[in-house]
């Protein structure tokens, strides 16, 4: 029995032991009244690694646990191949929803966090320096038209996401609805898949960092700033989720601050307003020209700029560790829209007047040399000494904080892939603190391949490294498009309104269609750009088939891990009829937040409605 609210004693002090007194019923109670020591530093730090154990996979109510069993045997058939004698052989799919939407990682990211993570989430080497490589290749018109295409394929994406996101904030996020809404074979291969894109992104970013170093000083040796940052990296996912979030904000908002400082200095720039420089207008559109290598030069151009968006989608990933994903999620994704137009058309079609496509810089070697980048070189034209180590200053933390969200983005991949059986069941261990600490510890191990960096053939080992997962994030986008259409499909179905739903795609299920088909369209660009490259007249056969394997071996991956995992698991494409729309769907309360919002919104002025539309 429970000391009574009145019993101070009682509800201050901890309580000993109960004792039964001999031959009576009654229960002797009394406090302790000893000093009670609080855990050391070092306690405390060793403790919250530990599992908690009030934490189960499964819901804690028995009723629970059997309607989840009778729900799982109730599916079980639609993944059984026709005539299979085995069931033990079969997928569980209604377990990994259960087990996903009951993930026990930490919810604590804010709307703040998550808002800088979709601004600044993929502003990196792909911007700043991979940038000058699409600009040799296909020249100013090609870039600007290539990053709008497929800024408007991933506008489309992200708000198919957002939706999804919203109504099931689960672990794994894009990975967990291919395995709930088209195919479990499928989730395992785009689970792995974006695992694989991740685990390489950290040494690749980490070694990138160290070559960036070496605008200041050439002679130093790389090792040193590997160890550095590999240690940083680390030390900001050990702290939990909160403390990426803080270095993720802090990291976002130098990037964002460096690019609009930048488009200022780009206008300034171009109108002749610094000392000794004169109007420059498009001068560089007309000689050398817009277009370099024609329409080929265009389809090297859309395969670069889909690179260079890879990482928007981890907004969603957060999902399942964010505190109020419904209020968060939908302002965050609308913020791609602004990045999208402001940080990439804008400042891209700058650097296409500032830099001449044909400028000898922008074929320094190596892609991660920030001497190659086109932000870097506009400034040296100009004259302005101190800018280009600003600049480089900002393309190392820029590069960093990838390499900071490839840990986080691989770790919660790898535990959502081990929460839906489909990885080692110790990658899903998480501990008090409310961190996936085995995944962590795999992702970060990864960063160790950075030492690679003063080796000789570093270069082919992480060129081929990269091949295996290079068209990770087309799969995945393509996944999430295909994922949502299939749901809307479902929900419908299944006697569901539109209305029911905290967060609607704007672009509704025509973008998803539409976001779906430019998907396929980059991986079409692809296979042609890999089989006939642009300079592929002066290329040897065996230089022509390594070209082709470095740019498409990431499809017969997929398709590997695919058939494999059907094969094994014996499972098959999921009917609308028998998709779970209810495991791990968040209502919110709707009919009530709703009725809020809208007597909200209806003493808004017309700028704020406008602004909350798009913001």
């Amino acid at each position: 029995m429970p000391p009574s609210s009145r019993d101070i004693e009682m509800n201050i002090f901890p309580i000993k032991e109960d004792s039964l007194a001999q031959g009576s019923s009654y229960t002797m109670r009394e406090p302790v009244y000893d000093e009670v020591v609080p855990p050391r530093f070092f306690d405390r730090v060793v403790d919250g690694f530990r599992r908690d154990p009030t934490q189960r996979m499964t819901p804690d109510d028995p009723l629970d646990e059997i309607h989840a069993a009778e729900s799982t045997q109730l599916h079980r058939p639609i993944l059984a191949r026709r005539g299979s004698q085995s069931q033990s052989q079969c997928y569980d799919v209604r377990l990994a929803n259960l087990q996903t939407a009951q993930s026990h990682l930490a919810r604590r990211l804010k709307g703040r966090h998550l808002q800088m993570i979709a601004i600044g989430g993929s502003i990196g080497g792909g911007l700043f320096v991979a940038s000058g490589r699409a600009l040799q290749v296909g020249g100013p018109a090609s870039l600007l038209i290539a990053y709008l295409f497929i800024g408007c394929m991933l506008y489309c994406t992200v708000q198919a996401l957002g939706e999804l996101a919203v109504a099931f904030p689960v672990a794994g996020s894009f990975s967990a609805y291919s395995t709930r809404f088209l195919d479990p074979s499928w989730g395992f291969a785009m689970g792995w898949n974006y695992a694989l894109q991740w685990l390489v992104a950290l040494p690749l970013e980490i070694i990138a960092a160290s070559i960036t170093i070496k605008y200041w000083n050439p002679d130093l040796n790389k090792a040193i700033f590997v160890t550095i940052f590999l240690l940083a990296v680390v030390v900001i996912n050990m702290a939990g989720i909160k403390g990426y979030g803080e270095a993720e904000f802090v990291f976002a908002i130098i990037k964002v601050v460096a690019v609009i400082g930048f488009i200022l200095l780009g206008i300034v720039l171009n109108i002749g307003g610094v000392p000794g420089g004169g109007y420059i207008g498009g001068l560089y559109w007309q000689q050398p020209g817009a277009f370099h290598n024609g329409f080929k030069g265009l389809c090297s151009v859309f395969v670069t700029a889909a690179f260079a968006f890879a990482g928007t989608e981890l907004v969603g990933l957060a999902a399942a560790e964010t505190a109020n994903p419904r209020k968060s999620l939908p302002t965050a994704i609308k913020q791609v829209f602004w990045r999208i137009t402001l940080f990439y058309i804008v400042a891209l079609f700058l650097i296409g007047l500032l830099v001449p496509y044909d400028d000898p810089r922008l074929l320094i070697p190596g892609s991660a040399s920030a001497a190659a980048s086109p932000f870097v070189i506009a400034i040296e034209n100009a004259g302005i000494e101190v800018l280009p180590s600003v600049m480089n200053v900002v393309i190392l933390i820029a590069v960093l904080s990838v390499g900071n969200s490839s840990v986080f983005g691989s770790s919660r991949t790898l535990a959502a892939l081990a929460d839906q059986n489909q990885a080692p069941k110790i990658l899903s261990y998480v501990d008090r603190r409310g961190r996936p600490l085995v995944s962590i510890v795999v992702a970060s191990s990864m960063g160790l391949l950075a030492y690679l960096a003063d080796l000789d053939q570093q270069a082919v080992v992480l060129d081929w490294l990269v091949a295996i997962s290079g068209l990770s994030s087309v799969f995945t986008w393509s996944s999430i498009c295909l994922s949502h259409i299939r749901f809307r499909r479902a929900w419908a179905k299944q006697g569901h309104s539109l209305r029911e739903l905290a967060f609607k795609s704007q672009c509704g299920v025509l973008g998803s269609y539409i976001g779906f088909f430019l998907n396929m369209l980059v991986l079409v660009g692809q296979f042609w750009v890999g089989a006939w490259p642009v300079d592929w007249g002066t290329q040897t056969s065996s230089e022509l088939a390594q070209n082709f394997f470095l740019q498409f071996i990431a499809v017969p991956v997929v398709i590997v891990f695919y058939v494999v995992h059907r094969y094994f698991a014996r499972t098959s494409v999921i009917k609308v009829d028998d998709m779970d729309l209810d495991t791990g769907r968040r209502d919110f309360n709707l009919p009530i937040l709703l009725t809020q919002e809208a007597e909200e919104r209806r003493g808004w002025p017309k700028w704020k409605r406008l602004y909350k539309f798009l913001c």
